[in-house]
């Protein structure tokens, strides 16, 4: 959830969406996304909207967050009308959601059920920091609910950890994995992140081992950003670190895709391995494959029927907002049909399903024709109708997605 907001037109203070929105709501797959902005201390290469207990100032607090978000459940269901929208997915991402208390987050799963209805088998995660958990809590969010569990592991090697400003007791991430199966959950993600300034082959082997051994089902792997107006953005501007290299960033991504498969984890997305199709992050898939989602929250982002609008940012302002009954809406847009050709191209062609030729644009043919001769594409799917990233393709995908769309 990025902590800068984009420029838009401005949103109704009653969230009301156009016609155009609202059209074949419930004929696409619906999710919530429930931002909780809390951590207690700020990650050095983070840009997320989140929030310490010291930046919090008046106005907002942990405590009532759970009913704020409650009253914005029930602004949506407002809004989308009394049409039948049962939810396949939720997201509780931050931040640290499990910082709040695993009542507080079964209460707001809770209003979504009541408002809206959860589909029968609907998956629902929590973002996790390891040590933000323990075997009663992780009991009360299964019991609340919860099936899924996502924590943000990042890496095995303590220096490495040390840049990302990052704190894990040795072995944490693994004994969570371990109490989170013990709990029932049904699914569990570990994320990696690599190309760490300091950060070698064999460090980033080690945490790759040390996530394969703690047993997920799945495991989302990044490289590296760095963000303007962070701490490791600060740093590397004063030469204290040297920038992450992109040849680097490369390597480890074939590191990661070899010992990931040796494992038996498949890749589904340029990103995200699981070891099945059920394992795989069906929220994820509903934001990559053109769903509507409500998300809940400071600075949260929402999309539905090609309007996408973002909350205000300050959990301050959210709560105010809230309380005067008015939506927390700031701006947002409606996107034209170019735009969602566009974004359709850029987020499909990173799944393994890849996308059809018959949807590419005539004057793009030349460019899907070079990118199978160069080994971008695999062969097979091509000759059914579908382009399908190699693991070269994988790794030069974005270039791929602005080549096609010129």
């Amino acid at each position: 959830m990025p902590s800068t907001l984009p420029d838009g037109d401005p949103a109704p203070t009653t969230g009301e969406l156009p016609d155009s929105a609202l059209s074949g709501l419930g004929e696409r797959p619906f999710g919530f996304y429930v931002h909780v902005p809390f951590c207690v201390t700020r990650c050095g290469y983070c840009d997320f909207n989140t929030y310490t207990a010291a930046e919090l100032g008046p106005g907002a607090s942990q405590r009532d967050y759970a009913d704020t978000v409650v009253e914005e459940v029930r602004l949506a269901r407002r809004v989308l009308g009394e049409r039948e929208l049962p939810v396949d997915t939720v997201f509780f991402g931050g931040g640290t959601p499990t910082l709040l208390p695993p009542e507080d987050l079964a209460r707001i799963l809770a209003a979504i059920d009541s408002e809206f209805g959860l589909r029968p088998g609907a998956e629902v995660t929590t973002e996790a920091n390891p040590e933000s958990v323990d075997p009663s809590s992780l009991e009360k969010l299964r019991h609340g609910g919860f099936n899924r569990i996502s924590f943000g592991m990042q890496s095995a090697r303590e220096h490495v950890l040390r840049v990302l400003d990052r704190k894990h007791t040795p072995g944490r991430p693994a004994a969570a994995v371990r109490e989170a199966r013990e709990a029932g959950f049904e699914h569990v993600n570990l994320d990696l992140i690599y190309s760490t300034p300091g950060e070698s082959d064999d460090d980033w082997r080690a945490s790759l081992a040390a996530a394969i051994e703690a047993g997920p089902d799945h495991v989302s792997a990044y490289s590296l950003i760095v963000e303007e107006g962070t701490r490791l953005a600060a740093r590397i501007r004063r030469g204290e670190l040297p920038l992450p290299d992109d040849d680097v960033a490369a390597d480890r991504y074939l590191i990661a895709d070899e010992l990931l498969a040796e494992a038996g984890f498949h890749w589904y997305e340029v990103s995200n391995w699981a070891v099945s199709e059920e394992a795989r992050c069906r929220h994820n898939l509903l934001y990559w494959t053109g769903g509507d989602w409500w998300a809940a929250g400071p600075g949260a982002h929402s999309h539905v029927g090609g309007t996408r609008w973002w909350n205000v940012k300050h959990p301050a302002a959210y709560a105010q907002r809230l309380a005067a009954g008015v939506s927390p809406a700031h701006s947002r847009e409606v996107l034209d049909a170019g735009d969602r050709v566009a974004e359709r191209l850029m987020l499909e062609l990173r799944l393994v399903t890849g996308y059809p030729l018959a949807d590419v644009a005539p004057g793009a043919r030349p460019v899907v024709a070079g990118a199978l001769a160069r080994g971008l594409l695999e062969p097979e799917p091509f000759k059914a109708g579908l382009m399908v990233l190699t693991l070269r393709g994988r790794l030069l995908a974005d270039a791929l997605v602005r080549d096609l769309l010129v």
